[in-house]
């Protein structure tokens, strides 16, 4: 049964789950980690693409079924996903792949986010709502903290919409899954100043930037900047958040 408290949502849509595999589209040569396994639904087409997967499940419930799974190539790991290492596996780089639950989404984002110079790809079943915000872009509503953080890691696609009636049990909301790419070529700030940055700025979304950041910087600050200080947080594109970092960096 579907435990409320991990966030389960099983997927036991057949052209769903072929969907995702062709998008994935796993290869012998590669190292595939899938987060939250369930059922199995992707876990044995990535198995028998001949693929080293690493599955990791945070449900002891779960694992009796999932060994049965068990070949060379499959290794499970019964622990949170949050607290994981992924660079503790031997071979890199890693492709993830996963039915992520919702209630840990949008952490476990900012959890790979860190290692994802160890990453080639992610492919991973979202809430749309969620969907929607990562590839948003400046001047719509959905657009925020997590569109910017992630279009600095990562090129974003949405691969597929999915609907409640392909879970059991159903959730409320409708999913998408979408593909992530890791940018070759990053600006060289850190994130965790952009990251700062780019909080203190959404956390008062509604008020012009001269005001929401206005602990960081002033008035005379944007106009070298060459940002209108009536402009709020989400009229400012990735690239006004990255010299906003860079600014308060050398200053």
């Amino acid at each position: 049964m579907a435990r409320k408290r991990f966030g389960q949502n099983f997927l036991v849509n057949a052209a769903i789950i072929y969907q995702i595999i062709a998008a994935v589209d796993p290869k012998p040569d590669q190292h595939i980690v899938e987060i939250g396994p369930g059922l199995g639904a992707l876990t044995k087409a990535l198995i028998n693409s001949g693929a080293n997967v690493d599955a990791i499940e945070i449900d002891r419930d779960l694992i009796g079924n999932l060994q049965q799974l068990k070949k060379d190539n499959f290794k499970l790991h019964n622990q949170d996903v949050l607290e994981f290492n992924f660079c503790s596996l031997a071979k890199i780089p890693l492709r993830l792949v996963g039915n992520l639950p919702y209630n840990i989404s949008t952490p476990l984002m900012f959890k790979v986010f860190a290692d994802i110079d160890i990453i080639s790809d992610m492919h991973f079943m979202l809430q749309k709502e969620v969907a929607d915000r990562l590839t948003a872009q400046p001047n719509s509503k959905t657009y925020g903290k997590l569109s910017v953080m992630a279009q600095y890691y990562c090129d974003m696609e949405i691969i597929v919409d999915v609907p409640p009636e392909a879970f059991d049990p159903m959730p409320k909301v409708l999913s998408s899954v979408v593909k992530f790419t890791p940018r070759q070529q990053r600006e060289p700030i850190d994130p965790i100043q952009l990251e700062k940055i780019v909080s203190t700025a959404f956390m008062q979304r509604r008020k012009t930037i001269a005001n929401s950041l206005g602990q960081l910087l002033n008035k005379e600050d944007l106009v070298q900047l060459g940002l209108d200080s009536t402009l709020r947080a989400e009229n400012l594109n990735l690239q006004d958040y990255i010299r906003l970092t860079n600014y308060l960096d050398n200053k």
